[in-house]
């Protein structure tokens, strides 16, 4: 059985990733200072992208999503190992874009991946100290400029 503590640890983790998610789709990257801690590194090269501490990956960030008119990160099905005041974490990411096709019309493309977090209790909350991925797939429609499907 959880102790309460436990279950709010779990709970405040899980609103954690949701404020993530929130943050990026609406391009809130500031927001992403109380979400990671200032000596946060993110890895996002499994999917192509860049690796960093978390100022340089709101810049990565700005420019990587600036071509996309829609994004929806959903996470899910977080197995979390909480120890005292640090955890890990490892969940599953959908996440449709859509951008420009450069004809006038939209195109689509599908990334599924894992988050592999570290996680830490501060003074503010839980934080991510750590963030790497392991890429499932990209599928991409035919007519998607500049993304393939893996």
């Amino acid at each position: 059985m959880l102790s309460p503590q436990e279950m709010s640890d779990r709970l405040e983790i899980q609103d954690l990733f949701t404020r993530y998610c929130f943050a990026i789709d609406d391009r809130n990257w500031d927001a992403l200072d109380d979400l990671f801690t200032p000596d946060a590194q993110i890895d996002y090269t499994a999917t192509g992208g860049s690796a960093g501490p978390v100022a340089e990956i709101k810049q990565w960030l700005a420019q990587a999503l600036g071509a996309c008119g829609m994004s929806q990160h959903m996470v899910s099905l977080p197995n979390l190992s909480i120890t005292g005041d640090t955890a890990t974490s490892r969940m599953i990411l959908f996440n449709p874009m859509m951008m420009d096709d450069g004809k006038g019309g939209q195109s689509t493309f599908f990334c599924g991946v894992w988050y592999h977090d570290k996680l830490v209790r501060t003074a503010a909350g839980w934080r991510i100290a750590e963030r790497s991925q392991k890429l499932a797939y990209m599928h991409a429609t035919p007519n998607a400029q500049g993304v393939r499907s893996v």
